[in-house]
């Protein structure tokens, strides 16, 4: 009987975390009010007292529950044991944007993060969780670059971490372009173009394939 009771508490904490989705992406997060979310969640705002302390708790638990695109970027970087710095570089960027344009939950968490939020009072927290992921994922492209120059003896026409800065607001970019257009191009097709038309223009090589097993990363 406990272990039911606790698996009801688990069910209506996400079923409210689900709610706060919906209404955040909706509304905004300013304007959601904890009972548009109770309504949502066909729940009580007693229910969400329970759960949480307030809608800033609210919404840091559904930012919890996903890994954003950055965080998953710097991970798997971190995982990678592909000997070739450029190859591993382009299966890591190939990754994460077939993981935005597959995982809905991570969308649309990801679009509220960028525009129905502002990052101020108790939200500054969640600002400083994007930049964090943004300078270690800047930090790591930096590293293939420069172990990629090294390796097909090439001189960059820039230092690595500008090349990395370059790359990271491409990514970027077309992330959020492809968010506003509610999906109005092939993310993973035009990003992993774009990527190779990058680092050609560094005067790097591309590896003939693109292989993500070679990289050590989920294909």
């Amino acid at each position: 009987m406990a272990r039911r009771t606790k698996e009801d508490a688990v069910a209506t904490r996400n079923g409210l975390i689900d709610a706060a989705e919906q209404v955040f992406r909706e509304k905004g997060v300013s304007r959601a009010s904890l009972s548009d979310i109770a309504q949502a969640a066909g729940a009580t705002r007693g229910a969400i007292y329970w759960h949480f302390k307030d809608k800033v708790d609210l919404f840091n638990a559904m930012m919890d529950r996903v890994t954003l695109p950055l965080e998953q970027g710097y991970g798997e970087f971190e995982s990678s044991t592909c000997p070739d710095p450029v190859q591993r570089l382009r299966a890591v960027m190939a990754l994460v944007l077939r993981g935005v344009a597959s995982d809905e939950r991570t969308r649309r968490v990801f679009e509220i993060a960028l525009y129905k939020v502002e990052y101020v009072s108790e939200l500054v927290g969640v600002r400083d969780r994007h930049v964090a992921a943004s300078e270690g994922f800047t930090q790591q492209l930096a590293r293939d670059f420069a172990l990629g120059a090294q390796h097909q003896g090439v001189v960059l026409p820039m230092a690595p971490i500008e090349a990395a800065i370059g790359l990271h607001a491409l990514f970027d970019g077309l992330i959020r372009n492809w968010i506003l257009s509610e999906g109005g191009f092939d993310l993973v097709g035009v990003g992993g173009a774009c990527t190779d038309a990058f680092l050609l223009g560094l005067g790097l090589s591309l590896p003939v394939s693109l292989c993500a097993e070679v990289c050590g990363l989920p294909s």
